[in-house]
């Protein structure tokens, strides 16, 4: 149950004003039609994670448990300071609604901007970590709906009095913490229990 609690929090944190959320202000100030997208990011985010937490599970399998320890202790510190910097969106990802309609546009949209995106990069450590990929896609999938889901509601208006500075410094510190417990030997998955 680790895996599923740390993993949807981790996520919801790392994706307060992730380029991905950013696009859900998007979407729905421009569509106003909640339920599509919230379906589009629901279905892109499982399609995209649950290959994130199947190459997380492979990697676990066929990597050294010492030499994973520390690609996955220095992949969540990169991400501590990846969580740092501020994402922007490209208005093109946002113009694919045209084509394919809302649910469409906004399955199409998340999957690409995903890919190679923090949040599935930390999909596949945590997969890795915990050895629990499919917990791990649905905490991850949480996470990303708990940040997600309130952004298709309130659009535009909310985000500018959300301490984005201070959500991203919590985050970078959990993926920080994650990182140094991974570096020391936390977890008895690692350790070859």
């Amino acid at each position: 149950m680790e895996a599923l609690f740390v993993s949807t929090g981790v996520v919801a944190l790392a994706e307060i004003g992730d380029k991905t959320q950013l696009l859900a202000f998007i979407l729905a100030a421009r569509f106003k039609k909640p339920l599509p997208i919230i379906l589009g990011i629901l279905a892109a985010t499982l399609v995209n994670h649950g290959l994130a937490g199947a190459l997380g599970a492979w990697i676990m399998s066929a990597v050294n448990p010492d030499i994973l320890r520390w690609l996955l202790g220095f992949s969540f510190i990169g991400m501590a300071i990846w969580t740092l910097i501020p994402d922007k969106i490209d208005d093109d990802e946002a113009q694919i609604a045209k084509r394919f309609g809302i649910f469409g546009a906004t399955l199409i949209t998340f999957f690409l901007a995903e890919m190679g995106d923090k949040t599935q990069i930390a999909t596949i450590a945590l997969a890795a970590h915990y050895g629990a990929p499919i917990l791990v896609v649905i905490g991850t999938t949480l996470g990303m709906l708990i940040a997600d889901v309130p952004a298709v509601f309130v659009g535009d208006k909310f985000a500018a009095k959300i301490p984005m500075k201070l959500v991203h410094s919590i985050a970078a510190a959990v993926f920080a913490g994650l990182g140094i417990a991974t570096l020391l030997g936390a977890g008895s998955i690692l350790d070859g229990a």
